[in-house]
């Protein structure tokens, strides 16, 4: 599991956290995980009504479950 944040004035840190995430699990000998991203920047919506999840391919093509909040 890799956990991420989102700040203001910062990119989106899917693809950063995908790599990280890759190097982790091919280090355990695993296929799969999951990246938690908290969106901290202003102006979103509450933390209640921002939370999603979706199942993605990482670049190495582990399957990864990606959540967003």
């Amino acid at each position: 599991m890799e956990l991420k944040v989102w700040r203001d004035g910062r990119p989106d840190p899917l693809a950063e956290g995908l790599k990280q995430l890759d190097a982790y699990l091919a280090g355990l000998g695993l296929d799969g995980g999951w990246l938690v991203i908290f969106d901290r920047r202003a102006g979103q919506p509450s933390i209640e009504a921002r939370p999603r999840s979706e199942s993605i391919l990482s670049p190495e093509g582990r399957r990864i479950i990606l959540v967003r909040a």
